[in-house]
């Protein structure tokens, strides 16, 4: 197991939790809209800290989007192995012949 598998088990054990009991029980009670939402908030923050070369905060923001990511697949019953077994897909293939399948 590694450190997102156990994250991940940690959010799933609050799907359905006592809101007011976690910030992940809270977070995904509101919905995969707001839970994406905040992804997206959690994103800015992490390329605006690239953007100013601030590692520390860099650091910072990444696993917070590494988190907010994986309560947004939570929330709409994604596992993480299912990207991890995408990436594994994509690992060999350039990222032109990857895009170009796609259509």
């Amino acid at each position: 197991m590694s450190i997102l598998h156990d994250l991940e088990t940690t959010i799933l054990s609050r799907k359905g939790a006592d809101p007011e009991s976690s910030w992940t029980a809270k977070l995904l009670a509101k919905g995969p809209e707001k839970c994406a939402e905040k992804f997206g908030e959690e994103s800015i923050e992490a390329i605006i800290a690239a953007v100013k070369n601030d590692r520390e905060n860099l650091t910072y923001e990444a696993a917070d989007v590494l988190y907010h990511l994986l309560v947004t697949l939570a929330a709409r019953d994604i596992p993480l192995d299912d990207v991890l077994s995408e990436l594994a897909r994509r690992q060999g293939l350039s990222g032109i012949a990857e895009k170009a399948s796609r259509g």
